[in-house]
């Protein structure tokens, strides 16, 4: 079954006219691997979104300890901390999503890490490598929001993917234990076999941890992960999804 798998990933490739075109692109291949603990980074970018500025969003710099003042930050509110997984963007689906939800409240400010750089297509070994200083920058973030007024008690980690796992990693570099943190489908491949505790998302790493799995299997994490983890229609396969070609590879 392994091999008929292999067989049916290659000849999808095969068959995928912007996967051959993309293999003639060297910049398709060119991965970024940090060799640096150095924070900040310009390859890992924050952005504060507030119901006034709507979907408009603006730079965080924690450089410049008015960033958060000029950028309409409120020391009142709740906050939650959005980040990404392998090949994604804060500015695209499905964070957008997330964070069109909590716009659509008044009581947050919403935070989004951007590391696309680091985590592009088809560079996952390089992206999970990456996962630590993201988590490193993010950890500093997380204690600038703190620094201008942030209640621990009242911030949220929401991480998708590998963004899951750094969502806990941040816990490494920070003295007090986060409160909550929400992993949307942990990323599975290789995590589940190599990652230890500290490169993984564990119900250590926050006094709540709630996980959510739609996509368990291959890709997502397919064990109980957090204090309590929330198994969406079976945690599986979700009404409407035709699924991937690796999800047919692991039901075959």
């Amino acid at each position: 079954m392994r091999v008929l798998c292999l067989v049916t990933i290659v000849v999808f490739l095969a068959t995928d006219v912007s996967a051959i075109w993309n293999a003639f692109d060297i910049e398709y291949w060119r991965c970024v691997m940090k060799k640096t603990d150095i924070c900040p980074d310009k390859d890992i970018k924050f952005y504060l979104y507030t119901r006034a500025t709507g979907t408009r969003r603006l730079r965080i710099d924690v450089r410049n300890h008015r960033s958060l003042e000029y950028s309409g930050y409120d020391p009142m509110k709740k906050n939650v901390l959005i980040i990404h997984g392998f090949n994604g963007t804060e500015s695209k689906r499905p964070m957008t999503i997330l964070r069109d939800a909590y716009l659509s409240r008044n009581d947050y400010n919403i935070f989004t890490v951007d590391w696309r750089p680091l985590a592009k297509f088809p560079c996952y070994l390089s992206a999970l490598s990456n996962m630590k200083l993201v988590a490193q920058c993010s950890a500093q973030m997380y204690s600038f929001i703190m620094e201008n007024g942030g209640d621990a008690r009242e911030t949220t980690c929401v991480g998708h993917s590998l963004g899951a796992h750094v969502c806990g990693m941040i816990s490494n570099y920070l003295d007090v234990k986060q409160h909550k943190i929400v992993g949307l489908d942990p990323a599975r491949p290789l995590i589940n076999r190599y990652g230890d505790r500290y490169f993984r998302l564990t119900k250590d790493d926050a006094h709540q941890v709630q996980v959510i799995h739609t996509n368990s299997g291959i890709l997502g994490e397919v064990n109980q992960v957090g204090h309590i983890d929330f198994c969406v229609n079976g945690g599986k396969m979700q009404p409407g999804c035709k699924g991937h070609i690796l999800r047919k590879c692991e039901e075959v």
